[in-house]
């Protein structure tokens, strides 16, 4: 009787969000008909949501140059770390052949959900946060606060190389068509300025660094994402990219990992954290598995390795 009375305020509660979210889209339609302040300067707009949904696909794109695949997230140096094989205790995917078994088994099936929970603690609450307010001075202060969060320098300059490929994208490939009017163009201009000189003539680093989370929060609002499937698509990216180092590092082949991507232990995991996440102030954004700090910044201390993080 409880659970049915649950499924249903959930399905109500769904159901508003969307109605939300439309009427958001619709109302953000109307205030671009209404920008008229000056004529030479193109109005304000956004894409359609069929051109949303075009945009959807872009961003979720594997080939998407990111440079994802150089990164292993911590799995690299988590698999030198620890023995290979199964780990009692730990979760496992649903599988019925035996090259499901033998991947369940692996020590992946313990890596993916530490990973998920550990991503989505330190970088979704800046992604959603500048989904809701992507203009440039915003994106500015989430990216200071983010580097500021961020204690393992191996991750960082990951998120800094992902970001900034990112918004090379942006300018170059996707600008001109969803957003003419250059939003972003002042935020990577202070990128650009470069280091300034402080006391005694030391350079400083730059204002911003460009780090993934509120870029990609930024640019998928401006492409008429709704902030669900922002953050979806987000986490997903992550998990993508965790596979596709997995199937490199042999773990298991590319049908396998395949299976992994569609089973429902992956969209469970996504769905768990970017509930959880959803509410979270960046202020209150943290590491929810300390040791991943570790893992991530004893790589560059492996004798041998074949990603850069």
């Amino acid at each position: 009787m409880d659970s049915t009375l649950n499924d249903e305020s959930q399905e109500v509660l769904e159901n508003e969000i969307a109605n939300l979210e439309l009427r958001l889209q619709r109302a953000k339609h109307r205030l671009a008909k209404s920008d008229t302040t000056n004529i030479n300067k193109p109005s304000l707009s956004y894409p359609s949501s069929q051109s949303a949904h075009h945009y959807l696909l872009l961003l979720s794109d594997s080939a998407l140059p990111l440079g994802s695949f150089a990164f292993s997230s911590g799995l690299e140096s988590y698999l030198s770390h620890t023995r290979r094989g199964p780990r009692p205790g730990g979760p496992s995917f649903p599988t019925s052949t035996s090259a499901s078994a033998s991947a369940s088994a692996s020590p992946f099936s313990s890596f993916l959900p530490l990973s998920i929970s550990s991503y989505a603690s330190t970088t979704l609450p800046f992604t959603l946060a500048a989904h809701r307010d992507p203009v440039p001075d915003t994106l500015v202060a989430l990216d200071d606060a983010l580097d500021a969060a961020i204690v393992c320098a191996v991750g960082r300059r990951a998120s800094v190389q992902q970001g900034r490929a990112l918004l090379a994208i942006w300018e170059k490939s996707i600008a001109a068509a969803a957003d003419p009017r250059g939003t972003l163009v002042p935020y990577a201009e202070v990128l650009r300025a470069g280091a300034a000189s402080g006391d005694g003539g030391k350079e400083l680093p730059p204002p911003v660094s460009a780090h993934l989370a509120p870029l990609f929060g930024a640019v998928a609002s401006l492409c008429g994402l709704s902030l669900r499937q922002t953050a979806y698509v987000f986490m997903l990216s992550h998990v993508k990219a965790l596979v596709s180092a997995a199937v490199r590092a042999g773990l298991f082949g590319p049908y396998q990992a395949q299976r992994i991507l569609a089973g429902g232990e992956v969209q469970g995991l996504l769905t768990e954290v970017i509930a959880r996440e959803w509410d979270t102030a960046v202020e209150e954004a943290g590491q929810s598995v300390p040791v991943m700090d570790l893992w991530i910044g004893r790589h560059e201390l492996l004798y041998s390795r074949i990603f850069n993080s």
